[in-house]
């Protein structure tokens, strides 16, 4: 730390000092009373304190200087996956390499600040060799590096992994943002080894039941040249498929469709199955395991109209987005031999309509419950549409129509729109809405409320109703079309227009879930490295959610082994993190009691197993190398790993930095200042009293 005074001219002390001589000798030049040494005392003094005083009033500063080192900080990465352990090459010793590795973190701790981490899936702190890792992901690290050691002092990094990847980005686009030299540890072999293996399996997690599908299995083979294999897979166990395949060439790669039949329904296990070969490298990646879910049927959505409109062509490609509903156009006549009870909601598309077109049909609509979804519109009958329903009333109709555009309503949650979504939307188009006085039922939810011009009304444009469990859906205005145009001409990258048709079909399609108590995951499928959450809920006989009861629950695997678990409770619900458990099929029981009266919920998850550290053996140290060289580092194998410290200690980039940090205060700040003025003062007015004088 160094201080020194600054903000005022010599010249202003030399003044200061002046004045404080001139103001001593004015006091003592006369003085024969005191003694000469006492008269000098006094005289130095009063030069003192008055030179003090006065310089105050300049208002000096005095400025600190902190130096503040930062050693250099050597970061050690270790790879902790299972490609690491599996594949080794040869004369490699994981003892010696082990000891070698602290050993190099204990040496390089004696002149730099030494950091260790291992990483797979995960990040964690120290070095850890027991490769169990499912995942290789080296980008998070770097991540982890940047995060928790921006504007720090990074001398370099370690990096010991084999250079196989298979989650998160690559590592090379990761270095620049570090700034530091990358001594690499080429670990693994990066000699090919006599292997067939499953690298990807590509298929669909939903089909529908009946259906065909396809999927797409891609084989590898290494140092397999003029072998053959076979490729089964198995449903549950039994073999439904087998293909035979020839091996040419030993670095072999291809992309087998296989051609599969969903005849049951539920979640259905598959395995691809390889044939080994003798002396593989391992069989580990011979088969591969995947889940479909097999669905009774999609959604059956009827599209009714009167007449063709560009709206008709909107609404359907945004319900066949969705794969989990069907759209069906009917126009005019057909109508009268469309059944609507086969279909699980009605969108009746300016029905009832000006020509009556549609007559039998709505009489046919009246005698089946199904939710219905109103679009009204220049060639609407309104009056037939009152008589239709009970929810809305349009009055004093006379065929006219408006221009309205729309205006989200607050406190709309029956499905979520982003506020992106909400201001995309505000610059849409105006919709054609019949005139008239509107008039809905209180229960009504709005989604949109109508604004015409740049006036806000209080009038929906779309909105919900809710009739003894049944709902409708009402848009009070044509030209979907219109909205479509305004996405393309604002260029946006997602459909916001499709997202709501499918939310709102969505909405009125799906029955209410009226379940006292209910239990689900937080998804169908997880992979093995993923921790499994339950949420639950309960509910009283006023239908208020309630957590006032223990809520269990029992997990069962194939294997027919249970583990019991006991669920959290939160504000008004229950949670439940399981942990991460090994691949398979998994069945779920939870109870609970409440008012002496036992509840139940049941239900199913699959995790598929992880086997992305089996799919690629080989290691990839070219990439490693290119690391080192882009970042100014070194790659090293592991029996010259010693080697890296002495690479490091003679870098001369790698050195401690010193942070200056200033600071300024006033001199006047300083209460000792004031304490030391009062002491000078003090002792000559002291020492002038006790020689007589005034």
């Amino acid at each position: 730390m160094n201080s020194f005074f600054s903000g005022t001219s010599v010249l202003s002390f030399l003044g200061c000092l002046a004045l404080g001589i001139l103001y001593a000798w004015l006091l003592y030049r006369n003085n024969k009373n005191l003694d000469k040494k006492l008269q000098y005392t006094l005289t130095v003094l009063r030069i003192l304190v008055v030179t003090a005083i006065a310089w105050l009033l300049f208002a000096p500063l005095i400025k600190t200087l902190n130096y503040t080192l930062d050693k250099p900080v050597i970061i050690i990465g270790q790879d902790n996956s299972l490609s690491v352990r599996q594949v080794k090459a040869a004369g490699f010793d994981e003892k010696q390499y082990e000891q070698n590795l602290k050993a190099l973190q204990d040496k390089l701790s004696d002149k730099y600040e030494v950091k260790s981490y291992h990483f797979s899936d995960q990040v964690a702190d120290g070095l850890d060799f027991k490769n169990q890792g499912k995942l290789t992901d080296a980008a998070a690290f770097f991540r982890k590096v940047q995060d928790e050691y921006t504007n720090r002092n990074i001398g370099a990094v370690i990096l010991a992994t084999d250079g196989i990847f298979n989650h998160g980005g690559n590592p090379l686009y990761s270095i620049n943002q570090i700034n530091a030299p990358v001594y690499t540890v080429a670990l693994g072999d990066s000699v090919p080894k006599r292997d067939v293996l499953i690298s990807n399996v590509n298929y669909n997690n939903i089909v529908y039941l009946d259906d065909d599908f396809t999927v797409e299995v891609q084989v590898q083979a290494f140092q397999s040249n003029g072998e053959n294999t076979s490729l089964t897979v198995a449903q549950n166990g039994s073999k439904i498929e087998q293909q035979n395949i020839a091996i040419s060439g030993n670095s072999f790669v291809k992309t087998i469709p296989v051609k599969l039949h969903a005849g049951k329904i539920g979640v259905q296990k598959y395995t691809v199955q390889l044939g080994s070969l003798p002396n593989e490298m391992t069989i580990r990646n011979n088969s591969q395991s995947f889940y479909v879910e097999v669905i009774d049927g999609r959604q059956k959505v009827l599209l009714a109209a009167a007449a063709p409109h560009p709206d008709l062509g909107v609404l359907k490609e945004a319900i066949s987005l969705n794969k989990h509903y069907e759209a069906k156009l009917v126009l005019a006549d057909d109508l009268s031999a469309t059944d609507p009870s086969k279909f699980d909601l009605i969108v009746l598309y300016q029905l009832p309509d000006l020509q009556n077109l549609s007559a039998s049909f709505l009489q046919k609509l009246k005698l089946v419950k199904k939710p219905i979804l109103y679009i009204l519109g220049g060639q609407s009958n309104i009056t037939a549409f009152n008589q239709l329903q009970s929810q809305v009333n349009l009055g004093s109709a006379n065929g006219s129509v408006q221009e309205v555009y729309p205006d989200f309503a607050n406190g709309f949650t029956s499905f979520n729109l982003t506020a992106a979504d909400q201001k995309q939307f505000s610059t849409f188009d105006p919709l054609l809405s019949p005139f008239g006085r509107l008039t809905v039922n209180a229960g009504a939810t709005a989604v949109f409320n109508q604004r015409i011009g740049k006036v806000s009304t209080q009038q929906p444009l779309l909105f919900f109703t809710n009739e003894n469990g049944l709902k409708a859906g009402y848009l009070m205005g044509e030209g979907l079309w219109r909205w479509k145009l305004s996405e393309a001409e604002n260029e946006a990258p997602q459909s916001v227009l499709n997202d709501l048709i499918s939310k709102t079909v969505q909405y009125l399609s799906v029955k209410d879930d009226k379940r006292r108590f209910k239990v689900f995951t937080s998804k169908a499928a997880y992979d093995e490295n993923e921790n499994i959450q339950f949420n639950a809920t309960l509910y009283n006989d006023s239908y208020q959610a309630v957590n006032e009861p223990e809520v269990n629950l029992q997990v069962k695997n194939e294997t027919g082994k249970v583990f019991n678990y006991t669920f959290s409770k939160t504000e008004n619900a229950y949670q439940l993190d399981a942990g991460p458990m090994p691949a398979g099929n998994y069945w779920y029981v939870a109870n609970t009691t409440l008012g002496g009266k036992k509840f139940n919920a049941v239900g199913s998850f699959y995790i598929n197993a992880l086997i992305a550290e089996y799919q690629q053996t080989t290691a990839n140290h070219q990439l490693l190398n290119t690391i080192a060289k882009q970042s100014n580092g070194k790659l090293f194998m592991p029996a010259n790993l010693l080697k890296i410290a002495d690479e490091i200690l003679k870098n001369e980039n790698i050195k401690t930095i010193s942070y200056e940090d200033r600071k300024y205060d006033e001199l006047i700040n300083m209460k000792w200042l004031f304490g030391l003025i009062l002491i000078l003062f003090g002792t000559e007015w002291f020492l002038r009293k006790r020689n007589g004088e005034l």
